[in-house]
């Protein structure tokens, strides 16, 4: 069977540092930190006091009133990201075949505000069951794929992938195996999280995963310094618009990049912890070079899932170098979530954006607030810190790693005509 070729037509992102493609792009460029003192509840008595909210963002800017209430605050940025991608896409609606297009999402976590809200009010009550009839269809993880195949009609293949924090990445994968298998013309795919609440933060907290640099939010994620201490969580969403090369060659449609292959794997070590030796971290990406059919050499850039504790990154790093060998040593490697910080499952989806972006671009993201060498981390290694870099970039990888040892990694290049 001859596989399809898979092409990048549309993009949107709604993150901490930019609520569209241009202000994330500018934002990271520039080394912005989204981190901040968290303004969605009173968190005052938590061990960490920030996070990596959303700015300036009001759902009723984009949806209507009545339709954004239906909906728990991860399906209102899936909406917002996926119509910015499907608008940037240019579908002619009146010649697609809408049978032919679907809608793959990821949510590590899902409606959790949702649930939390349901649950205090009940437990706030004198046990009468009092539950709004909108809950379950707002709290569940597959919801927002949904939403967005009724507001477009779009009805081939739907569902949602939970995999932590690999979940978009996931998606992605999946959504690109649909289009090349011949099952879809064109698939919406992505992620979206909304997981700072009051449950949310008090969950990472008490596995001590979250930083609690409190005096200092905006220099708190850290990945591969020496002083780092924990992620940032972080919310929002990032789309992506992929379709048959054909297909998008026949409407004239714009081109952003080709997806290469993807890659999956399995730590089987721990529910939390990294593999120390980074075995699932190097499988995921040999199993994805693998399946794009190129060689390690052929990488320019990573962007690392570096998510700033202390295992994780010393661990990816040890795999890199594993998979890449000297070649590592003249790539360029970044994690961005030393500005966004970590959005959980939407994570993958806006991380696989800032590396089409940056192989459209000619600029590697930096890594921010590096300062101290880490004597556990090869410092002969380019992880682009504290500012941008210009290189041209014509294959980039970028890699997702989840809680229970689910690791997803997406390959991006150039379009070869």
């Amino acid at each position: 069977m001859v596989l399809r070729r898979v092409v990048v037509t549309g993009l949107g992102a709604l993150t901490p540092i930019g609520n569209n493609i241009e202000e994330y792009w500018n934002g990271l460029i520039n080394g912005v930190s989204g981190a901040a003192p968290i303004t969605y509840f009173d968190a005052s008595k938590f061990k960490t006091q920030f996070a990596c909210e959303l700015k300036n963002f009001n759902a009723e800017d984009f949806l209507d009133r009545k339709e954004a209430r239906k909906m728990d605050r991860y399906a209102q940025y899936a909406m917002v990201s996926s119509d910015e991608a499907v608008n940037d896409a240019g579908f002619n609606f009146e010649k697609l075949d809408k049978d032919r297009v679907g809608v793959i999402w990821g949510s590590g976590i899902g409606g959790l505000e949702t649930f939390q809200i349901e649950v205090l009010n009940f437990a706030a009550g004198d046990g009468t069951p009092k539950f709004n009839p909108f809950f379950i269809p707002k709290m569940i993880a597959d919801i927002a794929g949904g939403h967005i195949s009724i507001k477009y009609g779009f009805r081939g293949p739907n569902f949602t992938t939970v995999s932590a924090c690999a979940s978009s990445t996931n998606a992605i994968i999946d959504a690109f195996n649909y289009i090349r298998l011949g099952h879809a013309d064109a698939m919406v795919t992505g992620g979206s999280e909304a997981a700072v609440t009051i449950a949310g933060m008090g969950g990472f907290n008490a596995m001590h995963a979250l930083s609690t640099r409190n005096d200092d939010p905006k220099t708190a994620s850290r990945p591969m310094d020496k002083d780092r201490d924990g992620f940032i969580l972080g919310e929002g969403a990032g789309a992506l618009v992929l379709e048959e090369y054909e297909h998008a060659i026949a409407r004239g449609a714009k081109i952003y990049c080709e997806i290469g292959g993807g890659g999956m794997s399995a730590d089987a070590h721990h529910i939390t912890a990294p593999h120390p030796d980074g075995l699932g971290a190097k499988n995921v990406m040999l199993n994805c070079l693998r399946d794009a059919g190129l060689k390690p050499t052929d990488v320019d850039g990573v962007n690392m899932h570096g998510t700033s504790t202390p295992l994780g990154d010393m661990a990816e790093s040890k795999a890199i170098l594993h998979v890449f060998g000297d070649h590592a040593y003249t790539m360029n490697l970044n994690s961005t979530k030393s500005m966004t910080g970590h959005l959980l499952g939407a994570a993958g989806a806006i991380e696989t954006i800032s590396s089409i972006l940056s192989m459209k671009h000619g600029i590697v993201p930096p890594t921010i607030n590096h300062f101290t060498n880490d004597e556990s981390i090869d410092s002969k290694l380019n992880f682009t810190f504290n500012k941008a870099q210009k290189r041209e970039m014509n294959v980039v990888m970028s890699n997702t790693f989840g809680f229970g040892g689910h690791n997803a990694c997406v390959l991006v290049k150039k379009l070869e005509i």
